[in-house]
């Protein structure tokens, strides 16, 4: 996965980060505020000998380092923690928890004291110097034999401390943070993993360097749009995407000097015939004398869809029974022509790739300035192929979080076992919220950059250049 690519999942799913963020964060909030609180105080003594009676030897006992060790070490045992309880007021067997360390060059102890309560902390760390130097001798043979005893000067008395050690509710937060933004990302790359479907834009450009000419928004996508009037176009959305999909085709058109267009998916119920019919009807809005085919020879919608004649069409010219201007019918007062389907045939593929296809559609394109050809979806038929061989260039429709993935790409791997690239995706029912639905407006750049690409093959020869009347 490349950056891009990652960023693009992160924005598209930022909610299920975002979410996981705040469960795990709510989640250590409760847990902190459940643990309870322990305060740390901290003090230092200064540890030395003293004459312990005027009778005693007077001699001068050094606290050595073994010494201090020593002390260290039973600061724990009863000899010292239950005269320290005494010494505090504490009830017996209240648990202490008390650390000393020792300065490795004076004689000086460190004592840390944690406690639930702040003053009985700073308390125990203060009264564990001196409850220490009276238990000394004990533990010091050599202190106990010359009659020396050891005192304790405090050099810095623990202060109450004011706020708890533990939990640290800062660092609880910036860690619950930390993991649910890791947490989130994974989730996130893990659903992008296993989902199917197609969701935006950059879905396509995994499978295809082709660009999304535009985003139809799904707002009315089922609809044949009866007004085009530009208070029309203030209403619905799906109206001016439609004229940014004809905009877009209008380029492909100058840099493949063709006239005829393919309209296609990669599987049937994806909106390709009511995206054909409005984008005929956008393409007839410019003054352009404007012809919809329907070569769905299997399941013709266009017809009863538009309200028009379909007993007669493409098929009954193909088999010689009619003429081209006896069945291509126009559509209200407006410059869109309907050439219907025609009765259903049983060898559709045979009438699409017949020499007689080839001359009726020569006739067609010279007869008028846009051709768009509604064509069966690529997978289930090889019609689509049929048809590309006939015209200048091919958009596919794809639905937003309905095209499966491997449906997608395994129809481009079709047309392009066959030698068929296509223009551009035209994306139905995408979300106005989406990235996909924005990318559409940077789409100039990669048709010019898709169209050169195309413009090299067509110099090649693989397909001719239909004339234009």
């Amino acid at each position: 996965m490349t950056l891009r690519e990652f960023l693009t999942v992160v924005r598209r799913r930022w909610r299920i980060i975002a979410l996981c963020t705040l469960v795990v964060v709510a989640v250590a909030a409760l847990v902190t505020m459940q643990q309870p609180r322990s305060y740390t105080a901290r003090s230092s003594f200064y540890l030395q000998t003293t004459a312990q009676s005027s009778g005693a030897n007077n001699g001068i006992a050094v606290i050595t380092a073994q010494d201090l060790n020593t002390y260290v070490a039973v600061l724990g045992s009863p000899p010292v923690i239950e005269p320290l309880r005494r010494r505090l007021g504490l009830p017996a067997g209240y648990p202490i928890n008390v650390s000393a360390t020792v300065n490795p060059s004076a004689s000086i102890l460190n004592v840390t004291a944690v406690d639930s309560d702040p003053r009985r902390a700073a308390a125990i760390a203060n009264a564990t110097g001196p409850q220490l130097a009276e238990a000394a001798a004990t533990f010091s043979p050599l202190l106990k034999s010359s009659g020396q005893a050891v005192a304790a000067t405090t050099i810095s008395p623990a202060a109450v401390p004011a706020s708890p050690t533990s939990p640290n509710v800062t660092r609880n937060i910036e860690l619950a943070v930390l993991a649910g933004l890791l947490l989130g990302i994974a989730f996130a790359l893990m659903r992008n993993v296993f989902d199917t479907k197609v969701r935006g834009e950059g879905d396509l450009q995994t499978v295809s360097d082709s660009p999304l000419l535009a985003a139809l928004p799904a707002d009315n996508m089922q609809k044949v749009i009866s007004s085009w009037d530009s208070r029309a176009a203030e209403r619905h959305g799906y109206l001016e995407a439609v004229r940014r999909l004809r905009t877009s085709l209008m380029f492909v058109d100058v840099t493949t000097t063709g006239n005829a267009f393919l309209i296609t998916s990669a599987v049937p119920g994806e909106g390709k015939t009511t995206t054909a019919i409005n984008l005929a009807r956008a393409v007839a809005e410019t003054g352009s004398r404007t012809l919809l085919v329907d070569a769905d020879l299997r399941r013709p919608t266009v017809a009863s869809t538009l309200g028009l004649e379909g007993a007669a069409g493409l098929t009954t010219v193909l088999l010689g029974r009619a003429d081209l201007n006896d069945v291509i019918q126009p559509y209200g007062a407006t410059n869109l022509y309907i050439l219907a389907a025609g009765q259903v045939p049983p060898n559709p593929s045979e009438l699409l790739g017949s020499q007689r296809m080839a001359e009726v559609f020569e006739k067609l394109v010279a007869d008028f300035d846009y051709v768009l050809v509604d064509s069966p979806p690529v997978l289930p038929v090889v019609d689509a192929v049929l048809l590309d061989k006939l015209t200048a260039g091919l958009v596919m429709i794809v639905a937003a979080d309905r095209t499966r993935k491997r449906d997608l790409a395994q129809a481009l791997k079709v047309l392009q076992t066959a030698g068929v690239e296509i223009d551009g995706f035209a994306m139905n029912k995408v979300n106005a919220k989406s990235d996909s639905y924005y990318g559409t407006y940077t789409y100039e750049s990669d048709v010019s950059t898709r169209s050169n690409k195309r413009g090299s093959r067509s110099e090649g020869g693989r397909r001719r250049a239909l004339p234009r009347r």
